[in-house]
């Protein structure tokens, strides 16, 4: 029995692929239960469990708790390299964003956050946390963090709007320099209620500290993305 468990893992694995390949599964249609399919393929449900992970691990499904599993629709194309804000990236690649906001206030600056923003000890900082979604899914947890000198009032604004427009309309500020770090993580729980995942669950962490026009350093932010909602690329221009 045992030497059997990982052949029809990879069975059910190869099925639900082929599957996906065809259309006959469309991206962001909801898998049957687990109890389903351990009936359609004759297995118990711990194999269609592994299943499932090692299909999730790769990228091919992925599961939202208390309500299943559901077939990943293709990667968004994160390039670091353009000057473009969530929504015009988004919609740029003819998927639709929108965002939600989960928290705005004024309040201490953590150690982290004045280390980034090179604020001396006991500063305040303008936190705004938002959650974004691409056709309807939710892939992305982030928390801007702003230095309150350069934006006085912000929190009277709509912040479902893109931040980068904000500051050019309102406050005549345009990013300038950017510093990027990109790890791998477990998911904190703010993020993972948030894309309504487990608590640990895999994500992409890209922290980014901002310049302005001026060479100020302005704002960070710090987004926790799904592992299979975007892949992560550079395009550097020839040099003359």
């Amino acid at each position: 029995m045992r030497e059997e468990a990982p052949k029809a893992v990879t069975a059910i694995s190869r099925a639900l692929q082929e599957q996906i390949g065809h259309g006959l599964l469309a991206c962001g249609s909801q898998l049957p239960a687990e109890r389903k399919l351990s009936e359609l393929f004759d297995t118990t449900r711990v194999t269609v469990r592994e299943a499932l992970l090692q299909l999730e691990a790769q990228g091919v499904v992925y599961r939202e708790e208390r309500r299943g599993w559901f077939i990943s629709p293709p990667r968004l194309a994160y390039n670091l390299m353009q000057r473009s804000h969530f929504h015009a990236m988004v919609s740029a690649q003819g998927r639709v964003p929108t965002t939600d906001v989960i928290s705005a206030r004024l309040q201490p600056a953590s150690a982290a956050v004045c280390e980034r923003l090179k604020l001396p000890a006991l500063s305040s900082v303008i936190q705004i946390c938002r959650g974004r979604r691409i056709d309807g899914r939710r892939v992305l947890y982030v928390e801007h963090y702003l230095n309150p000198q350069y934006f006085p009032r912000i929190l009277e604004f709509d912040l479902t709007q893109s931040i980068t427009e904000l500051y050019a309309r309102h406050f005549d500020l345009h990013y300038g320099r950017v510093q990027f770090e990109i790890v791998p993580t477990a998911l904190p729980t703010q993020a993972a209620a948030t894309l309504k995942v487990s608590t640990g669950s895999p994500g992409l962490c890209i922290a980014r500290v901002n310049y302005d026009q001026h060479g100020r350093l302005i704002d960070c932010d710090v987004e926790y993305w799904r592992h299979d909602a975007i892949h992560v690329g550079v395009e550097v221009p020839a040099q003359g």
